[in-house]
């Protein structure tokens, strides 16, 4: 394998494409001109490079190579808002260094991501062979909001164009501490709900004469609550429900509530998926109250990748990579939120996310070490040029 010599912080080029890129107020679902950057950057190194504007996202598809192993970058260039602008040290768009760390929006979660995948392109794209790889981007403006017109829309236009991805590296800041402490191979399944229950409005000093919809309410949160989910595995953590809201409108210190709702999210293991889980969910509430209405919304799958025994694995790949650029192997996990990383995962496609620490992600003053920077540099690119041999 060839091997590209590790950048010290001060020649290391993703830091200056980071500054770049933060310097763009990008807030889902605005790109704000940084996808335009990457084409500008990626087309100098050879790649054909395609924007697709689908409601109101910005997706961009890349390709370099013609090869048969089909290897893609996956990320997003949007981000959150800032929040209260007074409670920053420096303005959130306006990268600034100091002492060794980079601050602005972005920072973690993830333009670092993106610059460090560029910095890792450019240095290994000389090694790579077109006939043996087929290089892909795959960049969406819209992974911090509904995510229905971003890599979900990617990799059904990739299915369309009958394109099967083999390895998929997804730049989400997945470390706890320091860049490569952790890397995750899956992710649990999400499910939100929300539960209307009818009652009877009335008068409190009446309660013969109506139904208390908030008492219904509470039965049906302690049953679902109290309810025994799968414990999980050695890949995966265990099932878990939270309530998250309830509501009973108006509210009035001597009147019944004639309705209530009640919300919450459901983080589930491979054990289920969408119907199953749902079906199993709408059984509990309808033990409590026949009449409660159920609807479902922000559904995701869960996905895990497992070690390959035939071919390239990309596990070992990333775990290698790790163990070049920081001289200790990984924490292999599944646990967190979801990621874009659920849209590629099949029994085709590898999945891996590694990241910068995530431990300020969407945070006031945002930021990272630069060290953690560099460090993902290094490995992108060791993961590249790992698929020469």
């Amino acid at each position: 394998m060839n091997q590209a010599a590790p950048h010290h912080a001060k020649e290391a080029r993703s830091i200056h494409f980071a500054e770049v890129l933060m310097a763009r107020e990008s807030i889902t679902p605005k790109d704000a001109g940084c996808q335009s950057y990457l084409i500008y950057r990626l087309q100098k190194l050879g790649f054909s490079c395609t924007k697709h504007k689908v409601n109101g996202v910005t997706n961009l598809i890349a390709r370099w190579g013609h090869g048969p192993l089909h290897f893609a970058f996956s990320g997003h260039t949007d981000v959150v808002p800032p929040g209260p602008l007074a409670k920053w040290q420096s303005p959130p768009f306006s990268p600034v260094i100091s002492e060794n760390k980079l601050y602005g929006r972005g920072a973690a979660d993830m333009k670092t991501g993106l610059s460090a995948m560029l910095a890792a392109t450019e240095r290994a794209i000389a090694y790579l062979n077109q006939g043996e790889i087929s290089y892909w981007w795959l960049i969406t403006s819209d992974e911090e909001g509904e995510a229905e017109y971003g890599s979900k829309w990617i990799a059904s236009y990739l299915k369309e164009q009958q394109v099967t991805l083999d390895m998929c590296l997804v730049g989400e800041p997945t470390a706890t501490q320091h860049t490569g402490d952790t890397i995750k191979v899956g992710r649990r399944g999400s499910l939100s709900g929300a539960i209307t229950i009818h009652g009877k409005q009335g008068h409190v000093a009446y309660p013969k004469s109506c139904v208390n919809a908030l008492h219904i309410a509470a039965t049906v949160v302690n049953t679902l609550t109290r309810y025994a989910f799968d414990e999980g595995s050695a890949d995966f953590p265990g099932t878990s429900l939270q309530v998250t809201h309830i509501d009973s409108g108006k509210f009035t210190d001597n009147l019944v509530p004639g309705v209530a709702r009640i919300e919450f999210n459901v983080r589930y293991s491979w054990q289920y998926n969408e119907q199953t889980l749902s079906d199993l969910l709408t059984q509990l509430v309808k033990s409590v109250d026949a009449n409660a209405a159920l609807t479902w919304s922000r559904p995701c799958e869960p996905y895990i990748t497992t070690q390959s025994k035939d071919g390239a694995c990309l596990i070992n790949l990333v775990e290698r990579a790790v163990r070049n650029a920081t001289g200790r192997y990984p924490v292999v996990s599944t646990s967190g939120g979801t990621s874009d990383g659920r849209f590629f995962a099949s029994e085709q496609t590898q999945v891996v996310e590694v990241g910068v620490p995530n431990d300020t992600i969407h945070q006031i003053n945002e930021h990272i070490h630069l060290s953690d920077l560099v460090t993902l540099e290094d490995i992108y690119t060791d993961v590249l040029l790992s698929l020469t041999v």
